[in-house]
């Protein structure tokens, strides 16, 4: 992710708690502008070809938020990306944004690996063993590996807590062969 993301990810989420705004209803009008900006070719070739002025970009967007009904704030934001000839990284931005607002709330990625499909009990079981390993709520999101053979990878930010078999053969291992 290129470092100008981070800085408008940490502006615009300083402006929406000094504006007191709903962040969930600004995540959706990100979401909404975001499907709108995959979804139509022109929109993006019109806001990333150099020879329209930022002008007439910033006028699209504004003939795009009289549907989208965009927050002041964010529709600002989204000109300043035009106007800076940031607005190709918008998924970056939003991904940047979404993390700083995480951040602030206090809660943390963590990445479930099993083996084998879950159950829903099981996976609120291992969400809430990872919030205790992290010490804070966390936002889970599961992957299916069937290399690791059996057990859990959880990985919370850099740190990877590894109880799969395949770790556990590889631990053994490297103990038989260190001598140990």
């Amino acid at each position: 992710m290129a470092a100008f993301a981070s800085r408008y990810a940490r502006a615009f989420a300083d402006v929406v708690a000094f504006a007191h705004l709903d962040a969930a209803a600004i995540d959706q009008q990100l979401q909404d502008f975001v499907a709108t900006w995959d979804g139509s070719r022109e929109l993006r070739d019109a806001f990333e070809n150099p020879a329209v002025p930022a002008s007439q970009k910033v006028a699209i967007l504004d003939q795009m938020n009289r549907k989208l009904g965009l927050q002041r704030e964010l529709r600002n934001l989204l000109a300043v990306l035009i106007n800076n000839d940031r607005i190709a990284h918008i998924h970056e931005v939003v991904d940047a944004w979404r993390a700083e607002m995480q951040e602030r709330l206090g809660i943390r990625q963590a990445e479930i690996v099993t083996a084998r499909e879950l159950s829903e009990q099981e996976r609120r079981s291992l969400i809430e063993g990872a919030a205790k390993l992290a010490g804070s709520e966390v936002e889970a999101t599961f992957k299916l590996d069937t290399d690791i053979l059996g057990g859990t990878v959880v990985r919370i930010g850099s740190t990877v807590y590894d109880g799969s078999v395949r770790g556990r053969l590889e631990r053994l291992r490297e103990a038989l062969v260190s001598g140990q």
